[in-house]
């Protein structure tokens, strides 16, 4: 996948996630403690990072969000 591929994926998957927890009233820090998970790690994986550990904090997201 070309990087600007990449880039804009990344960008809308935390566009997503920002939209909702903001339609929640809810904090990326109350997100991390909802889903057991380190706030630092929380954000990369918002971020786009793709380690295994983002990945899997993704998918838990996405599962608590309903995205």
């Amino acid at each position: 996948m070309p990087e600007e591929q990449f880039a804009k994926v990344a960008y809308d998957i935390e566009r997503s996630i920002k939209v909702e927890l903001l339609n929640r009233d809810m904090t990326q820090k109350e997100l991390a403690e909802l889903i057991h998970a380190n706030p630092q790690q929380l954000n990369r994986a918002i971020k786009g990072d793709m380690t295994p550990k983002s990945r899997e904090l993704r998918e838990q997201i996405e599962k608590v969000l309903g995205i």
